[in-house]
């Protein structure tokens, strides 16, 4: 049986596979092998007589990764894997805190919340101290809360540093505190907050985990934070054998808590490691490994590693500079038709970019050519939520009777209008046949509501009656972002100092780019406004592919973490946009985002290609911008430079107008531009206009009515 496991294994994964009894760091490069090397590890040891299954604890960071463990062991191993402690850090914790409840602190029914739950709790909190949401926003405060359990603190151990906004946030975590007490709820990074406490507290019951786990294996060991780190080395005390799987150079997760220095931290703190670097790739190409290993050997302080392959040297890396977002996403898709021509399935693809907004561009692209897509891990633009209420904003200023936009808006950002106020208009406007607007009109004429609901309501009548008339406006982007500003969605979305925050306010940039390119069909009788809403409920009402369709998948870099793809596109690669501005200035923030570069390039197994824009719509206006510093750290002999021409494919009889792709034309109102793209026929044909002055923009115009001339 033994010999049987080390089959199909390399040198490098059996050394690690049949290391002796000891402490061992398994550097494991980007498709090296390491759940196999991790699997086989625990059979080997099963196998050999040197731990018995109830010995063995292994924690990994997903119930996915969990599940596979399992099954691959059930496989390669003849026994009951059920008696194996096999799971994530809060399920063990979990599992470890039903048993030891009353030791723990914890009623025997304590319930585990998820973070809407939480989110929910700490809005009771911020009601119970009269705070208001606006100035202290409840996803601001829960990220607090978990940023102090995740370092092992208490309220009442948190230093407030003399600062008045540091004092404020350990009151709501006291009181927070207190009301997951009494309710017994449990949050998740409650659960290894807990069971470090626990241990802790009770020598006895630690001694006894101790004794009984001999072996101790971790996977993504990069990825484990503060308390994760203090708990593993609670229970491997003196006598167990840990095991730790990672690799720094896929340590992307700082943003969140984890700390990449936990594994050269490992090494200090456990005498006598093994270390074993696993750099054989069975993913990619050598010229993809090739470039990647040229990105990542620009930071410092890795504990070093190089990867390599014995399959095929593989195409050259596509690199192509477009004109804009709009030029890039055509390339794309442009390059996902030929794909698939040669019968490459959608599912073999995927594009990958830093910002959740960028994916706006890249859905309408593909739309309109009917290639069925999926946003992995995430939400289509216009389903996001922060996307929705600004929508619902714009609709309640056009039509105040429209009772849906006003129940979605009316306490976003919060005002302190509840659920028991929220009834009483219903009932209000479903007895005398009245909107919601009529109803709350007619409750603050009558002095019908409670003085806060009262004054809640009146405040927010008075800011719509208050914008109504900058929706006279035409100029839709222009308006968007006054009411944008106005009503307090930026500001609110601004104070969530979360990357969810920071993502949320780059999607509502990208509504007001989605306002600029907006031009209404050169038929419509509907007012501007009227024309642009229509518009964003046609394009919410395109379906993305069901799961188990063929589907060309569209996800962050961050989601892209631990999935393989045939074809793989990276977008986007400008400075500002990758490395994100906010990183290059940031202590360890550049070399992370040179980390989830390499990430994302060894994604790809056969075809990598990379691409951005010389000029891209942020907050509304159209910049400039230079090609990311990581292309120039690949060296150019991987690299194949694409033709700026290959995008562009006329949609119309260009000499119907007498125009052509890449001509130079005037516009009596925006100046002079060039034309990148064609759609549409007779008096429907539109062209789109990049043009000199970068405050107008690239716009789409009807082609009968824009008085083009060319130059």
């Amino acid at each position: 049986m033994s010999s049987q496991l080390l089959e199909r294994l390399n040198s490098v994964q059996v050394a690690a596979v049949t290391a002796p009894p000891g402490h061992l760091l398994i550097l494991a490069g980007a498709g090296s092998g390491k759940t196999r090397v991790l699997t086989h590890r625990i059979a080997w040891l099963l196998a050999n007589d040197l731990a018995k299954a109830n010995s063995i604890l292994a924690v990994t960071f997903t119930n996915k990764a969990a599940h596979e463990m399992r099954h691959r062991l059930q496989q390669v191993a003849p026994y009951d894997v059920r008696h194996l402690w096999i799971g994530t850090f809060h399920s063990i914790a979990h599992r470890l805190l039903r048993i030891h409840w009353q030791a723990a602190g914890l009623l025997e029914t304590f319930q585990i919340i998820d973070s809407d739950d939480q989110y929910r709790l700490v809005r009771r909190v911020l009601v119970q101290l009269n705070l208001d949401e606006k100035h202290w926003p409840p996803r601001q405060a829960q990220w607090f809360i978990n940023a102090q359990k995740e370092v092992g603190l208490r309220a009442a151990e948190v230093e407030d540093e003399h600062d008045a906004f540091r004092r404020t946030q350990i009151r709501i975590y006291s009181a927070y505190e207190a009301l997951c007490a009494s309710t017994s709820s449990v949050d998740f990074a409650e659960l290894l907050l807990r069971v470090h406490e626990l241990w802790r507290n009770s020598p006895e019951i630690l001694a006894h985990y101790q004794t009984r786990f001999t072996h101790l294996l971790v996977d993504e060991f990069q990825d484990t934070n503060a308390i994760q780190y203090a708990w593993i080395r609670q229970l491997a005390g003196v006598n167990t054998d840990v095991m730790v799987v990672g690799d720094d150079d896929q340590a992307i997760y700082g943003w969140r808590g984890a700390l990449a220095e936990n594994l050269a931290q490992f090494l200090k703190d456990y005498s006598n490691v093994t270390t074993i670097c696993l750099e054989q790739n069975y993913r990619s190409t050598q010229t993809i490994l090739h470039a990647a290993n040229a990105v990542i050997a620009k930071n410092s302080d890795r504990l070093g590693k190089e990867l390599w392959t014995e399959e095929e040297e593989g195409e050259a890396i596509s690199l192509y500079a477009a004109f804009d977002e709009h030029d890039e996403a055509r390339f794309i898709r442009g390059c996902i038709q030929k794909a698939s021509s040669q019968g490459v399935a959608y599912s073999a693809m995927a594009i990958l970019y830093r910002s959740n907004a960028q994916s706006r561009v890249l859905e309408e692209i593909l739309l309109e050519a009917n290639i069925q897509y999926r946003i992995y891990g995430g939400l289509r633009f216009f389903d996001r939520a922060e996307i929705r209420d600004a929508l619902a904003y714009l609709r309640l200023l056009y039509n105040v009777n429209d009772d849906t936009a006003f129940e979605r808006i009316v306490n976003q950002p919060p005002r302190g209008i509840g659920d028991k106020t929220l009834q009483q208009l219903r009932d209000v406007a479903r007895d005398n046949a009245l909107s919601l607007w009529q109803a709350a009109r007619k409750l603050l004429e009558e002095r019908a509501l409670a003085s806060r609901a009262s004054t809640a309501i009146n405040h927010f009548i008075e800011l719509i009656v208050a914008l109504q008339p900058i929706v006279q406006q035409t100029q839709i982007d222009s308006m968007l972002e006054q009411i944008l500003q106005r009503c307090e969605l930026y500001s609110f979305y601004k104070k969530d100092r979360t990357e969810k925050g920071l993502a949320k306010v780059e999607n509502l940039d990208e509504l007001v780019n989605v306002a600029k390119e907006f031009n209404p069909d050169a038929n419509t009788d509907l007012p501007p406004l009227a024309a642009f809403l229509a518009q964003a409920v046609l394009d919410s009402g395109e379906k993305e592919a069901a799961i188990g369709e063929e589907a060309v998948q569209l996800m962050t870099l961050h989601s892209a973490k631990g999935l393989e793809f045939p074809v793989v596109f990276m977008c986007g690669l400008e400075e500002g946009l990758f490395p994100h501005y906010l990183s290059v200035n940031e202590g360890d923030g550049l070399a992370e985002e040179r980390r989830l570069c390499y990430v994302g390039m060894t994604r790809a197994m056969k075809k990598l290609y990379l691409s951005y824009a010389q000029s891209r719509q942020l907050h509304g206006r159209s910049e400039r911008k230079q090609a990311s510093r990581f292309l120039s750290e690949i060296p150019k002999q991987y690299l194949k430079k694409e033709r700026l021409s290959s995008t562009f494919t006329p949609r119309i009889n260009t000499s119907e107008y007498g125009f052509h792709l890449g001509d130079r034309v005037r516009h009596p109102l925006f100046g002079e531009g060039t034309i990148l793209a064609f759609e549409g026929s007779g008096d429907h044909a539109r062209v789109q206009v990049q043009f000199v002055d970068f405050e107008k923009g690239t716009k789409w115009l009807v082609c009968s009515f824009a008085k083009l001339q060319t130059l």
